[in-house]
């Protein structure tokens, strides 16, 4: 089963509602910092045939599909980068394509290779980090956070090399850390411990909204920036999804109040089918919670039909 994935008659009976901010979200954020969040919104992936007639002009081959993406999305959760890291050729093709498309800026915010993270989890890993960031660094100004997804299997016991792992990174490198085995959140002590060692490594904590993983939603903001992954659970419970976005909106405009400065929300669904749908139901709630305008998605045509 997919990560997080429960089925569709149970989904009903999860609850939803937004636990309260973490013990380092009251230490970060700061009413003095009050202003306007700067927001990026995107998706998990471009290559998706099924957007062809939805929000890219029918007939649009793959090799257009990131010229197509970026005139209606701001940034990208790269996930390719996970399986394989790009030649910088490709890097250098993908930022030109998003840069020649985007109305304003475009953020790739590329996972970090499963070697590096699954394979090798974190130990001897120093070759292909090394790697791995002097490949990133061709995105340029179209570099946003690197995303440090853990596997579920990563747990307590390898807490020193993590540790060691993310006080070794790169400082001039921004990077959100994902935690996935239960035992972090289970014991408050242990809690407590890592997302204070990412506030003091100035490393953000990824926040994932996932229905069969409540105990992800731990509300931890561990720098004045939070990265969101929205996985949503389809058409058939489009009005749940709509109400769980409506809750963010308005947690975001208070963390806005309070001092948070960027927000990168990425939207997910186990079936990417409508996945736009749902984005653009977030740019209208988070256009009229956080006072900002980002623009709207533009469909083609013949969805109204």
């Amino acid at each position: 089963m997919e990560f997080g994935k429960v089925n569709s008659e149970d989904v009903k009976d999860v609850d939803f509602t937004l636990p309260a901010d973490g013990e380092q979200t009251e230490k970060v954020l700061d009413s003095s910092g009050k202003g306007k969040a700067k927001i990026f919104i995107g998706c998990a992936k471009w290559g998706r045939k099924e957007w062809v007639g939805l929000i890219y002009p029918p007939k649009t081959k793959e090799a257009g599909f990131l010229n197509e993406y970026a005139k209606h999305f701001n940034a990208i959760e790269l996930n390719a980068v996970y399986y394989q890291i790009p030649s910088v050729e490709s890097v250098r093709k993908w930022k030109k394509q998003a840069s020649d498309n985007a109305p304003g800026d475009f953020l790739f915010c590329p996972k970090f290779p499963k070697v590096i993270t699954h394979d090798q989890r974190l130990v001897g890993a120093e070759q292909a980090t090394i790697e791995y960031f002097k490949t990133m660094s061709e995105f340029g100004e179209n570099l946003g956070p690197c995303f440090l997804q853990l596997s579920e299997s990563f747990g307590v016991k390898s807490k020193a090399v993590l540790e060691d792992y993310i006080k070794a990174l790169p400082k001039e490198y921004k990077v959100f850390v994902e935690l996935r085995h239960e035992q972090w959140f289970a014991d408050p002590a242990t809690r407590q411990h890592i997302f204070q060692l990412f506030r003091e490594t100035n490393k953000g904590a990824v926040i994932t909204d996932v229905s069969g993983r409540r105990d992800l939603m731990h509300m931890e903001v561990t720098i004045p920036e939070v990265f969101i992954r929205f996985i949503g659970n389809g058409h058939a419970h489009k009005k749940s999804d709509f109400a769980r976005i409506d809750e963010w909106g308005a947690r975001l405009k208070l963390w806005q109040e309070n001092g948070l400065q960027k927000i990168y929300f990425f939207l997910h669904q186990h079936d990417e089918l409508d996945t736009p749908l749902l984005a653009t139901y977030a740019i209208k709630v988070f256009n009229e919670q956080l006072g900002i305008n980002l623009p709207e998605i533009s469909f083609q045509p013949r969805l109204f039909d």
